[in-house]
């Protein structure tokens, strides 16, 4: 990836909706050049999909967590995830080094709602026990650090994003809402 394809994916994550034209005014070239640039990167595999980005509180899911799952000595890692797919409130998972071997990122409507959620983690065969961290507020999140890119590619907070995430995701810091 070059200069030019680093400026290009900055100007995405600024606005993926900018029009071919106007991403070649801010970065220098054609309507044309630009359409085959993105296509490259989409092909490359840096470019893997579009989205828009939600206020969780907008919808209602003013509660947002961070839960470690631990599983028990037997789980099946792969069942235990295939399992949680089918969780709808599960927005982000990662399976992480430490005593937990997941790390969900949930979103729901109140403390209620993570109460019975909790219930049916619990149920999943293969989890043993949950540690759950109650978010406050968000300072930002979706922020891709645009370090490893070529000089001049930094990206500034998006409120549109080129990602694989094909689930919605919360804007930083815009919904004041615990969670």
């Amino acid at each position: 990836m070059d200069e030019l394809d680093g400026r290009l994916v900055a100007a995405l994550r600024e606005n993926a909706r900018a029009s071919y034209a106007e991403l070649g005014r801010l970065v220098g070239l054609s309507g044309p050049s630009v359409q085959e640039r993105v296509r490259r990167l989409e092909e490359r595999g840096v470019l893997t999909g579009y989205r828009a980005l939600v206020r969780p509180g907008a919808v209602g899911l003013t509660v947002t967590s961070l839960i470690g799952l631990l599983l028990s000595d037997n789980a099946d890692q792969n069942a235990v995830v295939e399992r949680l797919v089918g969780v709808p409130e599960i927005e982000d998972c990662w399976f992480v080094a430490g005593e937990e071997s997941y790390v969900v990122k949930v979103r729901v409507a109140d403390v209620d709602a993570l109460e019975e959620l909790l219930g049916r983690l619990l149920r999943v065969e293969g989890i043993s026990r949950t540690r759950t961290t109650l978010v406050l507020s968000t300072k930002w999140e979706g922020r891709l650090p645009m370090s490893g890119l070529p000089d001049g590619a930094d990206a500034a907070e998006t409120t549109h994003t080129a990602d694989g995430d094909a689930t919605g995701g919360g804007e930083a810091g815009d919904d004041g809402d615990a969670g």
